[in-house]
């Protein structure tokens, strides 16, 4: 038995062909299969060179196992995610590694509705059957069968329903799809949104990532949008990741905007719609979110990070929208998953009915609640260093959380210090109440307690 070293807390990712490659996708196949035991299962892949095989090994271990596939092509996570829950399938598989470097793939996992699968929900159960490798396959009279899934009217006809398209100023817009992935999408809504006259960068689908890895969140990499922001004079510029479950957005001066404020943007945006409903939010910074909530007379709920435990909360509560600080958010009637295409919508119609750029609606909000964005820390040993912040701030601490990490509240500002799941890292992030310089010293107080 071999051991997979590509199963992660909430997906699959590995460097090909060592920790990923055709043999182990079909494997995960047909563990997903003997797992989840669903009759109808949607696929699809990114544009990552080795993602199309990877996709057709996925669908023939499903297939020997009596699973009927039905194969959506060329998408993202999100597409996986609607097609799941619109056609009424048991699960859902997206091939795709996302940001990673080109030299990696993965997969990310839904059953029924849409609902994630992650490390306590049965993705280690898939891993074990993987590994175990134990798979007889069915004769063929009982095998499943494959079967093409066109989305391309269903998907983008769904997106338009966040929003009244026909109050849409025109507007110009830059879409930086960074290697293609959300290229494809962007083109079936272009002729739904006649007023919008988009200006694309890195359109194109190309899985050799010419334009380099497929994170707008590296700094180097923003650069391009901002440009294009300016050349043109856009109204706004949106940058996605690699599967483009996450945006990023750039205001009409080209400037990057926080994803902390886009949280605040669309829960403002759902409760002038639907006033009352409930908004999920992460702990890291939270009182921007928090007073946009209550002011519109909604209901600001704190989940743990992670879009497993967003997710969950989402449907607990019934929320209308989540977000994350990270560029995740979440939409109640998009079977509470993430997508990278509504928030964007949302942001133009918000533009549209307001009136105001986007960096006046940010603007606003930034010098009510400046906050420090995250600062990542590489540590020798974490939780030593962690326990040493604590120690000097929790005595004249207001309030102490420890949803995710710790955070602690005083009377002006805030702060969240939490180590990475996935790396070597703690990560902090300060906030104020508007005061900007408060918010920089005591960044800088926490991070020279942290590295000494």
């Amino acid at each position: 038995m071999t051991k997979l070293t590509c199963f992660k807390a909430y997906d699959v990712r590995g460097r090909i062909p060592d920790q990923i490659n055709e043999d182990i996708a079909y494997r995960i196949g047909a563990a997903f299969a003997q797992v989840i035991k669903p009759k109808k299962v949607v696929v699809g892949f990114d544009i990552r060179l080795t993602s199309p095989s990877f996709c057709q090994k996925v669908a023939e271990g499903l297939m020997d196992q009596g699973v009927d596939v039905y194969n959506i092509g060329l998408s993202g996570t999100e597409q996986i995610y609607f097609a799941t829950k619109h056609y009424q399938m048991d699960g859902g598989i997206a091939v795709t590694a996302s940001h990673n470097p080109k030299d990696y793939n993965g997969m990310k996992f839904v059953r029924e509705d849409s609902k994630p699968i992650s490390g306590d929900t049965g993705l280690f159960d898939i891993q074990a059957a993987a590994e175990q490798n134990a798979f007889v396959a069915l004769p063929e009279d009982q095998r499943g069968t494959l079967h093409d899934l066109d989305t391309s009217k269903d998907y983008p006809e769904h997106l338009l329903e966040y929003i009244d398209a026909p109050t849409l100023k025109p507007m110009k817009l830059v879409v930086n799809a960074g290697n293609g992935g959300a290229g494809t999408v962007i083109d079936l809504l272009e002729p739904l949104l006649p007023q919008i006259e988009f200006i694309k960068v890195h359109h194109d689908p190309d899985g050799n990532f010419p334009n380099g890895v497929p994170n707008p969140l590296l700094v180097e990499n923003r650069e391009v949008t901002k440009d294009a922001v300016i050349k043109h004079n856009a109204d706004f510029g949106i940058a996605w990741d690699g599967d483009f479950d996450r945006c990023f957005l750039f205001d009409e001066n080209g400037e990057f905007v926080e994803g902390y404020y886009i949280v605040g943007l669309l829960a403002q945006a759902f409760l002038q719609k639907t006033p009352g409903t409930s908004i999920i939010h992460d702990p890291r910074l939270t009182w921007n979110t928090i007073d946009i909530v209550e002011q519109a007379g909604g209901k600001a709920i704190q989940s743990k990070t992670g879009h497993a435990f967003i997710k969950e909360r989402m449907r607990q509560e019934n929320a209308i929208y989540g977000g994350e600080m990270s560029a995740h958010h979440y939409f109640r009637d998009f079977a509470y998953c993430d997508s990278g295409m509504i928030p964007w919508l949302l942001v133009a119609e918000l533009i549209s009915t307001t009136g105001k750029p986007l960096s006046t609606l940010i603007s606003e909000r930034v010098q009510a609640y400046p906050c420090s964005g995250e600062i990542n820390s590489k540590l020798d040993d974490a939780n030593a260093a962690i326990e040493k912040v604590k120690q000097a701030y929790q005595a004249q601490a207001t309030g102490i959380d420890e949803t995710d990490g710790i955070s602690f509240e005083f009377d002006t500002w805030r702060f969240n210090l939490r180590s990475s799941n996935t790396e070597p890292v703690v990560r902090l992030n300060v906030e104020s109440k508007g005061d900007i310089a408060l918010m920089q010293e005591k960044t800088q107080e926490i991070l020279a307690l942290l590295r000494s």
